[in-house]
């Protein structure tokens, strides 16, 4: 297991890390987690779970969701990590998280958290979404493109080209966080 620190090496700092795997639909949010949770052992969480029925409905039937659909949504998800964190645990998310102010709301987590923002082109993001069982349309590609605000420079985080292998894509992160499994 990769140590629980605040990701530069300072093991006497407390400090427990949050990364978010951030994009829109298709970038390959899970596999990438999944990937980094064989190797770092944190606790997981998939964001689609957090959701209430309501919003998976309106989901399903192609409407997109709005802010005030959101908001519950992720406050639920910072509270799971604060609470993660308050046990001294590192955690594992995914998480559209397409809009800056939904970054703001995770990063109110009592954990640094840190974005890991996939990218894709929007062709591979059809073909990857038409390959998959989800809940959510391609209808709706287009309306997540349209709303994401990609990371700012101001922001804990980084954007990596998803187009790579998915244990490339762990090493790559877990080698920019400094996080090594002994």
């Amino acid at each position: 297991m990769a140590p629980c620190t605040n990701g530069d090496g300072d093991m006497g700092k407390k400090e427990t890390v949050s990364i978010v795997v951030m994009g829109v639909a298709g970038t390959g949010k899970t596999t990438l987690a999944e990937e980094l949770a064989k190797h770092l052992k944190w606790p997981y969480a998939e964001a689609d779970d957090f959701h209430p029925k309501a919003n998976i409905e309106k989901m399903a039937a192609g409407h997109p969701l709005t802010d005030e659909d959101r908001w519950p949504w992720l406050q639920a998800l910072r509270d799971w990590i604060s609470e993660q964190s308050a046990q001294g645990h590192c955690t594992l998310v995914t998480c559209s998280a397409l809009k800056r102010v939904y970054r703001d709301v995770l990063r109110q987590a009592k954990s640094r958290v840190v974005f890991v923002e996939l990218d894709l082109d929007k062709d591979d993001l059809r073909r990857r979404m038409t390959q998959r069982a989800h809940f959510m349309p391609i209808s709706l590609l287009d309306s997540q493109l349209q709303t994401l605000e990609p990371l700012e420079s101001d922001e804990d985080g980084f954007k990596l080209l998803s187009s790579p292998a998915p244990d490339i894509l762990a090493d790559t992160v877990m080698d920019r966080l400094s996080l090594r499994v002994s």
